[in-house]
C-alpha cells in the first residue's frame, strides 16, 4: 500500500433495501481488500442487514433513476405503476435474477467475505432495542454499540462514509 492510500475508513449503513446495501458491503470489501481497516456502523433500517434471514425487496416507487434492462433498452417504472400492488415483488424478483445472471455476488455472500477479510461490523444497540430484534436474530460476527462507538473509530478514521 503506498503512503497516499488511507489506513481506514468507516461507513455508516442507514438503508436495507436490496439496492442501497451493495454500495456500503462492496466499498467495505473493497477497503478491505486493499489493506484498509475498515467498520461498519449498522443502524436504523441498515441494521436489518445483519439478520441471518435476509428478504431484501427493492421498491421502485419515487425511484426515478431506477431504470431496469428490457427488450434491448432501459425502461422506468413510472410512479402511477409502482404504487400498484404487486410492484415491489416485481421490481424486487426482476432485480434479483438479473444479479444472478450477471455473476453479482449475492449480499450474504458480500457479508460474509466483510466478514473473513476482518471488517469489523457495529450493530447499533439503540436501534436493536427500538426494532425489538434479538441477538439470536442476526448473524455472528457484529459486536453490539451505540453511536459513541463509531465516533470513537471515526475520529481516528481517514475515510468516513455515510450510506
Amino acid at each position: 500500500m503506498s503512503e497516499d492510500n488511507a489506513k481506514s475508513m468507516t461507513i455508516i449503513v442507514t438503508k436495507g433495501t436490496l439496492d442501497w446495501a451493495y454500495p456500503p458491503f462492496i466499498l467495505a470489501t473493497t477497503a478491505a481488500a486493499m489493506g484498509i481497516d475498515t467498520t461498519m456502523f449498522f443502524t436504523f433500517y441498515g441494521l436489518a442487514l445483519l439478520k441471518k434471514d435476509l428478504n431484501l425487496k427493492i421498491n421502485p416507487l419515487g425511484n426515478a433513476a431506477m431504470e431496469m434492462p428490457m427488450m434491448g433498452m432501459h425502461m422506468g417504472m413510472p410512479n402511477i405503476l409502482a404504487a400498484m400492488p404487486g410492484a415491489t415483488a416485481l421490481t424486487t424478483n426482476m432485480m434479483k435474477n438479473m444479479i444472478k445472471k450477471k455473476g453479482v455476488a449475492s449480499i450474504e455472500e458480500l457479508r460474509d467475505l466483510a466478514l473473513e477479510a476482518d471488517v469489523k461490523m457495529i450493530a447499533c444497540q439503540m436501534t436493536m432495542d427500538l426494532f425489538e430484534y434479538k441477538k439470536e436474530d442476526m448473524i455472528d460476527g457484529p459486536v453490539l454499540g451505540g453511536a459513541a462507538s463509531w465516533v470513537d473509530v471515526a475520529t481516528r478514521s481517514d475515510i468516513n462514509l455515510y450510506i
